[in-house]
């Protein structure tokens, strides 16, 4: 498992690349702010956002969940541990859903696959993130068409 790492102490970024700075006169502050960015773009949760949410579907998962979305797929994160428990692929999603209260995720085949159940009530914000990110997939791949057609 991996475990998300907090920036600074105080929790910011400027903290981080102050000491990185500071640790190397050889270094220009610009320089020092590029290597921190270089490091952390590297992190396998760059770039997501994240959504708490309670799962009530599987039992080895802890009953509150970090769910984060980014460019590689979904990961899901233990808040306590701040262990990633798995990352799925967008190609591995093969279904979604979300209402007012909810956010339904299945993973694997539509017919064997592993549905997540998430009361939330950010699911339509996780729902539209998806659609965007696998939309502009399709449409690197030069699929020009999106997934849902309104």
């Amino acid at each position: 498992m991996t475990t998300v790492q907090a920036c600074g102490s105080d929790g910011s970024l400027n903290t981080v690349i102050t000491a990185e700075y500071n640790k190397d006169t050889g270094v220009s502050q610009d320089e020092a702010k590029l290597r921190f960015l270089d490091m952390i773009y590297k992190w396998p949760t760059f770039g997501s956002a994240f959504f708490q949410v309670k799962q009530t579907s599987d039992p080895s998962y802890p009953e509150t969940l970090l769910i984060a979305i980014n460019r590689h797929g979904v990961s899901l994160i233990d808040p306590e541990k701040r262990d990633i428990l798995a990352t799925h692929p967008f190609t591995n999603i093969s279904n979604w859903s979300s209402g007012n209260t909810y956010f339904h995720i299945t993973i694997g085949s539509f017919v064997r696959g592993n549905k997540l159940l998430c009361e939330t009530s950010l699911g339509y914000k996780m729902d539209d993130l998806l659609e965007s990110y696998v939309n502009q997939i399709l449409y690197n791949k030069g699929k020009k068409g999106t997934i849902r057609q309104y």
